[in-house]
């Protein structure tokens, strides 16, 4: 995994890193990534930014997909590769500058997913024919009031049937481990894909999907 796909990991899992991260670190955090920005066109100052950027996210609990990719065998760049101003520039947009209350970014976040159409508990139960527990691999969210939600965009229409491809893209998004992340990649606008991931679903290969994803979490 290169600098670049380093912030590309963290601008997707932001929701969870402003709440793992305590308020002055949230803070180190901006300001690095502000002045990697701002010395954009001098490689050893953004050098020293990047690695003092690694050592704040190392704040980050062990479990955490971030600092799995920093401390074990995924994170593997080079001492003159360097990320670009616009990989800096998505994660600055995400946590904002100065960033906002770190509670209030993720009720925001979370309410923009639950506003999307769902599954309940028992919608899904009564269209699977309530055979057996829900498939491994489906996002599974709890929203205080209504309880758990599947997206619907996992499903075939007017199913309960998850498509294959969502199943392989919420593994490599570990979907089971951070399920508000993998959500909003889904239903985030995607630069690359040219809109957000769920609604190209039928639309574009899913194979160019899978390689989207991969290529944000750095697998082969």
């Amino acid at each position: 995994m290169t600098s670049q796909e380093l912030l590309g990991l963290l601008t997707y899992h932001w929701t969870t890193v402003v709440t793992e991260l305590d308020a002055d670190d949230l803070a180190d955090l901006t300001a690095t990534l502000r002045e990697m920005r701002e010395a954009a066109a001098d490689p050893a100052a953004v050098a020293r930014a990047m690695r003092r950027l690694k050592r704040t996210l190392s704040a980050l609990p062990p479990g955490h997909p971030v600092s799995e990719a920093l401390g074990g065998h995924r994170y593997a760049g080079a001492p003159g590769e360097l990320p670009g101003p616009a990989a800096v520039d998505a994660v600055l947009d995400v946590l904002g500058a100065p960033p906002p209350d770190p509670g209030e970014l993720l009720r925001r976040a979370r309410e923009r997913i639950l506003a999307v159409p769902a599954l309940s508990e028992e919608e899904h139960t009564a269209l699977r024919g309530g055979q057996g527990p829900p498939p491994a691999g489906l996002i599974r969210l709890r929203d205080p009031e209504r309880g758990v939600r599947y997206p619907r965009f996992q499903f075939a229409a007017g199913t309960a049937e998850p498509l294959p491809v969502v199943l392989r893209i919420n593994g490599l998004l570990r979907a089971d481990l951070d399920p508000w992340g993998a959500a909003d990649w889904w239903l985030g606008a995607n630069r690359w894909l040219g809109g957000a991931p769920a609604a190209l679903l039928g639309v574009l290969p899913e194979g160019e999907l899978e390689r989207a994803a991969a290529e944000l979490v750095g697998a082969p």
